[in-house]
């Protein structure tokens, strides 16, 4: 089977991807204008986050990066017969783990959403309101954990295309619930709930297909004691966390929203939902794209090949990131008032918004190469280093969400909010979510700083020959974006009080604009697409 160049399959991967996206900001625009930012949309993010926590954790985080150099390894050196019962074994092993999990999150919803959510507790209707959500959606975990093993299969036999475009499901029947069934329901933020619910069995029923067309779909089956399973487990365990800090800390940071202004869980799950548009169009599509290419040159013992492939990564991740990062920062609140200013969304969420999501930007060069720097330690079976880095990473976080936090706090509040005692201020002081971004930015960093480290040490990355051209290219082109950037701020200064139609036209021009002066100023200096055509 020829294997296609990593730029064609990062193309494929990151086209559906940005169907995907697409339509997650429509969900996220038909959400905003039905709910606002309220104690309802708030009491949605934060049910919403513990099963995609979960499955971020299970399926696309450590089970993902256990499962596919493993898989891998036996599509390369086994028998087709061996790679499928691989499949129904880890399938009906983590199907099992999660059937439990799933019960157990769906019986002890209230402890879940109380120890998530504990700054509600005092909040009894709203508190009520999560756990009847996490009620609904626990189960989406289970479902949605066995469609991203079945992705991660035809990622191995580099079909890229068909599990990027599979979440356009759910952004489709998020959008139903909240435009259709949201005001047919007593209680319309439920509507929601029952979305995410039915599109995780949407999804699953989605891939099964393509799996049966490779010959890789039968009945799953036990597996603990399989030796691949076994293999799998014994990576998969220090993985958990190592693999997942980003969705650690945007957990704790929900325990820590909650004692803040009603509306910051909304404010920040829409700072990170803008962020995930270009991290999950070119940073996880990295990441995906390049982990089956640095796992078959791991099996091959090809160390030019491996130090080419993540060579490739780290170029093209820079490329996209930099830019990405500098564009969400300047025009953080035209975008936020451009796509989500209707219906019960005011101006101060505008505000609210902007703020969170131009601190999160700055981290968004470190969380995109992570996901190019982890992946070459996993293809290596090496689960410590990572989970090492995610340690230090978050408790780094919480550290800087309290000293940011405090900080903030004695300068925003006045003497009679600090009279009533710290924890009733903070609910009472706007803004004061933009710490928790902060702290996530910085925190980043430092993860890539330890990682980059260890891919030193091990001596197994060599830099290829083109870097200082290409950071020279990458810098100027980025310093004639800004003042481009800049120039259309300066000329359009107001967001808020004109009209859609106005703010669609004036952010259209301010990205074209940019991406535009980005482009020419790259391909001026001599830059040619074939310089990422990868390995």
């Amino acid at each position: 089977m020829k294997v296609p160049s990593l730029l064609r399959s990062l193309v494929s991967f990151s086209g559906m991807t940005f169907i995907s996206r697409l339509l997650g900001l429509a969900r996220d625009v038909a959400i905003s204008a039905a709910f606002g930012a309220s104690a309802a949309s708030d009491a949605f993010w934060v049910a919403f986050r513990i099963p995609n926590f979960l499955r971020r954790l299970f399926a696309e985080g450590a089970f993902s990066l256990a499962f596919v150099p493993v898989f891998t390894e036996v599509k390369e050196t086994r028998s087709e017969a061996e790679l499928r019962e691989l499949v129904a074994r880890a399938a009906g092993t983590l199907g099992g783990i999660l059937l439990v999990v799933t019960a157990l999150g769906v019986i002890g919803a209230e402890w879940v959403t109380g120890l998530f959510s504990s700054g509600a507790i005092d909040e009894p209707a709203k508190f009520q309101l999560t756990a009847d959500l996490l009620r609904v959606m626990f189960p989406f975990l289970l479902f949605v954990s066995l469609t991203a093993m079945a992705g991660s299969v035809l990622n191995a036999f580099h079909r890229f295309a068909l599990p990027a475009l599979t979440p356009v499901i759910m952004n489709l029947c998020m959008i139903a619930g909240a435009l259709w069934l949201a005001p047919r329901l007593e209680v319309p933020i439920m509507a929601l709930g029952w979305s995410v619910l039915v599109a995780g069995v949407l999804q699953l029923l989605f891939q099964l297909p393509a799996l049966r067309s490779l010959n890789m779909l039968s009945l799953p089956r036990w597996g603990w004691r399989h030796p691949r399973v076994q293999q799998i487990r014994k990576v998969m365990v220090p993985t958990l966390f190592g693999s997942s800090v980003a969705q650690v800390n945007l957990l704790l940071d929900t325990m820590i929203a909650s004692y803040l202004v009603t509306g910051s869980q909304t404010w920040l799950s829409q700072s990170d939902r803008l962020l995930e548009f270009p991290l999950g169009l070119f940073g996880v599509a990295l990441g995906t794209v390049i982990l089956p290419s640095l796992s078959r040159h791991h099996v091959a013992t090809d160390s030019a090949g491996f130090s080419r492939a993540l060579d490739w990564g780290l170029r093209t991740a820079l490329l996209i990131a930099a830019p990405a990062m500098l564009g969400l920062v300047f025009l953080a609140k035209p975008l936020v008032a451009t796509l989500f200013m209707r219906g019960q969304f005011t101006p101060h969420d505008v505000d609210m918004a902007a703020l969170s999501l131009s601190a999160l930007s700055f981290g968004l060069p470190a969380f995109a190469l992570v996901k190019v720097v982890a992946p070459a330690f996993y293809a290596r079976q090496d689960t410590r280093t990572p989970v090492r880095a995610g340690i230090v990473a978050m408790v780094a976080n919480m550290a800087l969400n309290i000293v940011f936090l405090f900080s903030l706090f004695v300068l925003w509040s006045t003497p009679a909010q600090r009279a009533d005692g710290w924890i009733a201020a903070l609910a009472t002081i706007p803004g004061l979510h933009v710490a928790l971004a902060m702290a996530s930015a910085l925190a980043s960093y430092l993860n890539l700083a330890q990682l980059w480290r260890a891919l030193a040490k091990a001596g197994v990355y060599q830099r290829q020959p083109g870097w200082t051209r290409h950071l020279v290219r990458l810098a100027a082109a980025c310093l004639a974006m800004c003042g481009v950037l800049l120039a259309g701020l300066a000329l359009w200064p107001e967001w808020t009080s004109i009209p859609t139609s106005l703010r669609i036209f004036r952010l259209g021009v301010l990205v074209g604009a940019g991406g535009a002066t980005f482009a020419v100023v790259l391909f001026a200096l001599g830059f040619r697409l074939r310089d990422l055509r990868g390995v």
